[in-house]
């Protein structure tokens, strides 16, 4: 990978609409060089896949909150991934090494939405032991 794949991948990036026309115009490039570079950086599993990335606000959850979550014991792994994923309010799960087993970055309409998600829904799963919330003033850069 060399300076013009990076150029490609920050401008996909921004924008997984971006045309190979566009970014050709924008790195001085030709369009079949560009479609070319995109194919192998896909084919390399540098590219996994092109998505969105929808506005919380207009999508109605206002409130960004990290929580970190520990587990009891490893018992509870696998259930506690298996509700994890099926709550959509979690918009990522991390498995951490440290101090908490996992980090949920959750995005809900309120304060009230936090507190039904974390005492009823979170504390309820079995083996949640503990739970730390940090709840997100604003966001200066996000992926």
């Amino acid at each position: 990978m060399d300076s013009v794949d990076l150029q490609i991948i920050e401008l996909l990036k921004r924008n997984s609409r971006i045309t190979s026309s566009e970014i050709s115009k924008a790195i001085h490039l030709s369009v079949p060089s560009v479609s070319e570079r995109i194919r192998k950086l896909e084919e390399k599993g540098m590219i996994e896949q092109f998505t969105i990335r929808l506005n919380r606000e207009i999508t109605g959850r206002h409130l960004l909150a990290y929580i970190s979550v520990i587990l009891e014991h490893p018992k509870y792994i696998e259930s506690f991934k298996e509700q994890i994923s099926n709550e959509s309010c979690i918009i990522e799960c991390h498995h951490l090494a440290g101090d908490y087993d996992y980090m949920l970055k959750v995005g809900v309409p309120d304060i009230s939405s936090l507190e039904v998600f974390i005492s009823e829904t979170l504390k309820g799963l079995a083996g949640v032991q503990k739970t730390k919330t940090t709840i997100v003033l604003s966001t200066l850069k996000e992926a």
